[in-house]
């Protein structure tokens, strides 16, 4: 939410460096984790099988178009003169779809019920 409410760029590559910085280890590191619980399954096509992995797939996937190919898309537009590529502010709501990661936190207090009740303890 800090980018949403702090970031006064419309896009990443017109953003300060401190986000553009942030987003791009951000996306290496989910690759990265989509990469390892790739390899984790011994027959890889176990993992369509799975819906909390083609579920974070479809996220990390997300992201790594948004940052890297959006961005590479944008700088090329923008150096073929033809000034841009408009106002790219729709884009901010693929940002939202990150946050439906929440949702494995759903499966998680189902599991553990007392979790739950610290939880609201806490809030």
């Amino acid at each position: 939410w800090v980018d949403t409410d702090v970031n006064p760029g419309p896009m990443l590559i017109r953003s300060p460096p401190i986000f553009q910085i942030a987003e791009h280890i951000f996306c290496c590191y989910f690759a990265y984790e989509w990469t390892i619980r790739f390899l984790a399954f011994k027959n890889k096509r176990d993992g369509l099988r799975d819906f909390w992995f083609v579920f974070d797939s479809l996220l990390v996937w997300t992201m790594i178009f948004e940052t890297w190919v959006m961005s590479i898309v944008f700088l090329a537009a923008m150096d073929s003169g033809s000034g841009g590529m408009g106002n790219a502010s729709i884009l901010r709501i693929a940002r939202l779809l990150r946050l439906t990661r929440m949702a494995r936190m759903a499966r998680l207090l189902r599991a553990l019920p007392e979790l739950l009740i610290l939880i609201k303890g806490m809030v």
